[in-house]
């Protein structure tokens, strides 16, 4: 079974970024994220609804 939720950390492993970067994105909303019972996660289709948007911006 595929992860459905990352936390932070992992996160920008798998987007190359680094651990602030993540949070500042979640900040601003450019990420969405959950918090529960304390921990933020991210849930896995909000990481390829990035990268698409990533991906998009760069080739226009």
């Amino acid at each position: 079974m595929e992860r459905l939720f990352y936390r932070p950390n992992d996160a920008a492993t798998v987007l190359g970024m680094s651990r602030t970067a993540i949070f500042r994105l979640i900040k601003t909303g450019e990420l969405r994220s959950i918090k529960r019972d304390g921990y933020r996660l991210i849930p896995a289709a909000a990481l390829l609804d990035f990268a698409r948007a990533l991906e998009s911006t760069e080739v226009a």
